[in-house]
């Protein structure tokens, strides 16, 4: 009992400004368990800052996704071509 009352008033002193501010933390997976345990908590209960959590994940997701380095196929082709000419050097 004592323990949940110390879990409760935890979650009443998270501000949404000390949440927002933990947020990247949060996403970077680079808090201990009972930390991120809390901020989940309070994200889950406040539109807002679970708003600004989702919209985060959503956007670090898009910037992954179209800055993943590209390599074209004729490239791969010409790398391909020239290791098996060396190869064929070299035998």
């Amino acid at each position: 009992m004592e323990n949940d009352r110390t879990e409760q008033s935890k979650d009443r002193q998270l501000s949404c400004n000390d949440a927002v501010q933990e947020l990247f933390f949060f996403l970077d997976g680079e808090l201990t368990d009972d930390k991120r345990t809390v901020i989940a908590k309070h994200l889950d209960h406040c539109a807002p800052c679970g708003s600004a959590a989702h919209f985060e994940a959503e956007l670090r997701q898009v910037i992954a996704d179209r800055c993943a380095e590209r390599v074209p196929p004729a490239l791969i082709e010409q790398v391909a071509k020239s290791i098996e000419e060396e190869a064929q050097r070299g035998s």
